[in-house]
């Protein structure tokens, strides 16, 4: 599985187009309903590409709820990143890798 992140708006989905597979998107938003995000994680690394939206770079929400689900996305995406073969950071369209080698399977 690769797993694509980085900021809204950074070239995530366009990045991940050039590579065959089953894709999800924005998974950072099941995180905060998730009663097992362990389990999420497993049910998430059955695709063969995962992107999330990175959401703990900016100003901390005042609302308790929000910090909440900030901290459980973030949470997600570590265990999405153990489990993943590549990890990809796109930032302003350039892919960075954490973790692996980008091939045309990653």
């Amino acid at each position: 599985m690769m797993f694509i992140t980085g900021p809204l708006y950074s070239g995530k989905r366009t990045f991940a187009r050039q590579f065959a597979g089953s894709c999800i998107t924005d998974v950072q938003d099941k995180a905060a309903d998730a009663a097992d995000l362990t389990q999420l994680a497993e049910e998430l690394a059955q695709y063969d590409i995962v992107i999330a939206t990175e959401v703990g770079g900016g100003v901390v929400p005042v609302d308790a709820g929000q910090r909440a689900a900030r901290e459980a996305a973030g949470r997600l995406a570590c265990l999405l990143a153990a489990r993943a073969d590549c990890v990809v950071q796109m930032f302003c369209g350039i892919p960075t890798v954490l973790k692996g080698e980008l091939t045309k399977k990653c």
